[in-house]
């Protein structure tokens, strides 16, 4: 039998691009392997938003070539934003790759397939119900390789969450570039709030969860719904990126850190237990100590769960590559990031902490290195020792015993309510 494995690396679109991928491999007959080496098809889904990222996949992209000298039966693709309309000097750069395609596309070999396609899901399955991005940031390349805004209809996203659910699934996480965009450009208007009261009430999905948010798209009818319905998770990524209203206008974000303050602080006031996670960039061409010092009197003031922190690198085709210089010293750059980690990190324990000793309602996702691992509704990684039995798919509650910044461990909990 034919087998497949699907490198990924990126935001959540591409992890849901590949969890689709996945399931429609597997009912056009393909087996799933372990590793790439023992794959007789290699999918490698890209990410280029940051340099480092694309070093990452030009690096696994020539050790899959190596591979292939020794293997040439095996079928080698890329798909992701690594991938442009013309995909002419990426077949001139890389002969050995079989199969160039774009995001969100169909795998070219397999035609007249479904991308959402397949079936075995995972408890927690990405539906992607939003594509391309239309704000044009001045250091992001993802308008450029992805388009513009580009909204699925809501029938669709309902027909697949029903098939996953009944296949088997128990969470959905809705994705986008920006989520908060969803049906604004379709011909009957509609909002992610509408869609999440026509999701929610599925049979067999429990938990609804979406991301990537833009602040300035975040709606009061969106925090509404997530406040008005149980089964939305308590959770909200929302980016803002840097901590000076200047660095903003640089960026072209479209607010401001007063609108931002204001946005966290109505978000609490509907759902005071909700987990806040965030996106910094440190490093942008011309930012200051002081400006850099505004970031972290925002980390301190709001205090995060978590926190995606990355040193600034051009992207070629960006506005901010055409026409900033970037003037911040990489050191400087690196001692920002380590700044900021390692303040996110006492931050992060701190809240943590305080959940010692409770119980949490866990989705359990697998099995890793003898410990069963999920997540709580509010997005926590929680380990714990099974007693018996496969537990996959299943809620479980657990009593919080150790943490840290990451994580939780902990013990089945077979008391009376949480």
């Amino acid at each position: 039998m034919s087998s497949y494995h699907i490198w990924t690396i990126g935001c959540q679109m591409n992890k849901a691009e590949s969890d689709r991928l996945g399931r429609l491999f597997e009912a056009a007959g393909y087996a799933p392997a372990d590793t790439l080496e023992e794959a007789s098809l290699v999918l490698v889904n890209s990410c280029v938003v940051r340099q480092h990222a694309e070093d990452k996949v030009i690096n696994k992209l020539h050790y899959l070539g190596g591979l292939k000298k020794k293997n040439p039966g095996m079928t080698l693709a890329v798909t992701g934003c690594l991938v442009e309309k013309d995909t002419g000097l990426l077949k001139k750069r890389f002969p050995f790759v079989d199969h160039f395609f774009g995001p969100g596309e169909p795998p070219p070999w397999l035609p007249g397939n479904s991308i959402a396609a397949g079936a075995r899901p995972a408890p927690s399955v990405y539906i992607p119900i939003i594509g391309g991005c239309n704000n044009f940031c001045t250091y992001c390349v993802v308008p450029y390789r992805r388009g513009r805004e580009k909204s699925r209809t809501p029938e669709e996203i309902f027909n697949e969450a029903a098939r996953l659910a009944q296949a088997g699934a128990k969470e959905i996480i809705l994705v986008g570039q920006n989520v908060d965009a969803y049906g604004h450009d379709l011909p009957e208007k509609t909002d992610l709030a509408a869609l999440l009261y026509r999701l929610h009430d599925i049979e067999g999905i429990s938990r609804i969860r979406f991301l990537t948010n833009h602040p300035q798209d975040m709606s009061e009818r969106l925090i509404e719904a997530m406040g008005a319905l149980p089964g939305v998770c308590r959770e909200v990524n929302l980016p803002f990126q840097a901590g000076s209203d200047e660095i903003l206008k640089k960026m072209r974000r479209g607010y401001t850190i007063g609108e931002y303050r204001q946005l966290v602080s109505r978000l609490r006031e509907r759902m005071p237990d909700i987990a806040i996670s965030t996106d910094v960039i440190v490093g942008f061409p011309g930012e200051t100590e002081e400006q850099f010092r505004g970031t972290v009197e925002l980390l301190k003031d709001i205090r995060f769960d978590m926190v995606h922190v990355a040193a600034y690198s051009p992207r070629p085709g960006t506005i901010a590559a055409r026409e900033l210089q970037d003037d911040v010293p990489a050191p400087v750059k690196k001692a920002r990031l380590e700044a900021v980690e390692s303040l996110q990190c006492d931050i992060a324990a701190g809240i943590n902490a305080g959940l010692k000793g409770q119980i949490l309602e866990v989705l359990v996702e697998g099995k890793d290195k003898g410990k069963w691992h999920g997540r709580s509704r509010s997005g926590k990684l929680v380990f714990f020792d099974g007693d018996g039995g496969d537990l996959t798919g299943k809620t479980v509650n657990i009593k919080i015993e150790k943490t840290s910044p990451w994580s939780f461990q902990g013990t089945l909990y077979r008391g009376e309510g949480i």
